[in-house]
């Protein structure tokens, strides 16, 4: 260690040298009188009294720094197990063998597979994150797919997991008629929409022997989860005609009462005309406008576009969940807010005029309050299941540590998937990357975890790690602070969508990144 000097300044303006700091062998090294004799010339008699003072000063001064200090306590221990993909977790703290020394918090985490009813553990370590957690066991209720998850405040205490095997686990369900190999979480058959115990209309049957549906005048349009999409014709109209089969019963019943919910006409949301039954299969049937551009996904697929297209497309959009997302009274009828709970890409529709339409509410929830606004929480029942598509979750949503029976938490659940959605839209921009080519369209953390990230990467990477899509550092500061204030990791800190909208159409309608 070199020497560190600093002069001061003593009464009457005279100068001397004092010598700081500690070395380890400093009996040989500290300044004693004699060593001090460059200073001494300086000062005169009346001062010698000062400079025994300074010289007190600096042997006391290091002397009291060179004695050892204790021996810093070792942070919490954990049991440790990661994979490859996570290899990141490594860097919470010192691993030897099976346990690691938390370097940054006081909590262990446990992330466990239910395998023929007994969980297996996946990944374990210390949390990510700091945060506290009081619960010194490891212990959980909540069932995610297959997985559960657990935060505990002793050591080792997340090798150990208790939680309550007769939880019903939300299944993933796959679909016949889908013809991609995303993850998706379905509502279970018990869970309900409906919020609250209010009048719900019922609504009747279309008489679908009008319906033209001759073989050589329908080509199927989509298919997705729970039921496929055909171009058909009713009453000489075009439209979209989407067939449940009837083991997705329920979809189909949840997704004609919101449409058939009063005042849910909206530009942003796809039109209804009507629903039915097929007399031959008994398949159900919701007939919709046509959106001849396609999903969402397809439209970016396909193509990039200037900023006056991408801004018409965020802003319908965002309009769109705004309305959704709206409870109101008007004319003496309620329209209470609704949830969507599976916002994609593939979940949107673009119509041949540039703008975006909300489609797809099979897993939607109804929140109903008749009381008025905002009362939603009186009428939460029995809403278990975490439902979406996983890459655009939420990260309390991906994790279980979110209240399933708060409406505000499932709204703004669907606020983060927005920003996921917008960040989409615009890495699709041309405008925003001037001077070089524009991006392949890829979905949220597709860079990052690859096409079809697990359960387990994601919850390490979005809500242990907080990362977020890559969002370009030229953008302009407005662009940022949308998609960061949609997507933060607290739910209660996120925009509204309503907020979304009003910010988006702030933005100047020339490009200035």
């Amino acid at each position: 260690m070199q020497e560190e000097k600093e002069t001061c300044h003593i009464d009457k303006g005279h100068r001397c040298v004092i010598v700081k700091g500690c070395w380890t062998a400093w009996e040989t090294q500290l300044p004693f009188p004699s060593q001090l004799t460059d200073i001494r010339p300086s000062l005169q008699p009346a001062h010698r009294e000062t400079e025994q003072m300074w010289l007190y000063l600096v042997i006391f001064g290091c002397l009291s720094l060179c004695v050892p200090a204790p021996a810093v306590e070792q942070g919490r221990s954990c049991v440790f197990l990661t994979s490859s993909r996570n290899s990141k977790k490594m860097e919470e703290g010192h691993v030897n063998g099976t346990i690691q020394y938390c370097a940054h918090t006081n909590c262990c985490v446990g992330f466990f597979r239910i395998i023929e009813g007994q969980p297996v553990a996946e990944l374990q370590g210390c949390k990510m994150v700091v945060g506290g957690c009081l619960d010194p066991t490891c212990f959980t209720s909540t069932t995610h797919l297959d997985y559960i998850r657990c935060e505990c405040s002793s050591n080792l205490c997340n090798g150990n997991i208790t939680w309550n095997a007769e939880e019903k686990q939300p299944q993933l369900k796959h679909s016949s008629h889908s013809t991609d190999d995303k993850q998706h979480l379905s509502l279970p058959e018990e869970s309900l929409t409906s919020l609250c115990s209010c009048h719900i209309s019922k609504q009747s049957d279309m008489d679908l022997t009008s319906m033209e549906l001759q073989q050589e005048s329908i080509h199927i349009v989509g298919s997705g989860h729970f039921a496929s999409v055909w171009q058909g014709s009713y009453q000489g109209t075009t439209v979209a005609v989407k067939v449940f089969p009837t083991w997705c019963r329920q979809e189909f019943t949840v997704e004609r009462e919101v449409y058939g919910l009063p005042h849910l006409v909206h530009a942003g949301i796809a039109h209804f005309l009507g629903a039915g039954r097929k007399s031959d299969s008994g398949d159900c049937v919701l007939l919709l406008e046509l959106a001849t551009c396609g999903s969402l996904s397809s439209f970016l697929s396909k193509n990039s576009s200037d900023w006056t297209t991408t801004l018409k497309l965020a802003q319908s959009l965002s309009e769109g969940l705004a309305y959704l997302h709206s409870d109101f009274h008007r004319h003496g009828v309620h329209k209470p807010a609704v949830a969507h709970r599976d916002l994609s890409s593939n979940n949107v529709l673009v119509r041949d005029d540039g703008t975006c339409v909300l489609c797809d509410f099979g897993s939607s929830t109804i929140l109903r309050s008749c009381a008025g606004p905002h009362s939603w929480q009186r009428y939460m029942v029995n809403v278990q299941s975490q439902v979406g598509t996983l890459c655009y979750m939420a990260p309390e949503l991906l994790d279980g540590c979110v209240n399933l029976s708060s409406g505000w938490c499932l709204i703004q659940g669907d606020v983060y998937s927005l920003g996921t959605l917008l960040w989409e839209l615009l890495m699709r921009c041309s405008d925003l990357f001037i001077g070089c080519p524009v991006p392949e369209h890829r979905l949220p953390y597709e860079e990052e975890l690859g096409a079809s990230p697990s359960l387990e990467q994601l919850i390490v990477h979005v809500s242990e790690r907080r990362e977020r899509p890559s969002v370009p550092k030229h953008w302009q500061q407005g662009l940022h602070d949308i998609l960061l204030d949609s997507w933060d990791h607290d739910s209660d800190a996120r925009l509204t969508a309503q907020c979304a909208r009003d910010r988006l159409v702030s933005l100047p309608p020339c490009c200035s990144i």
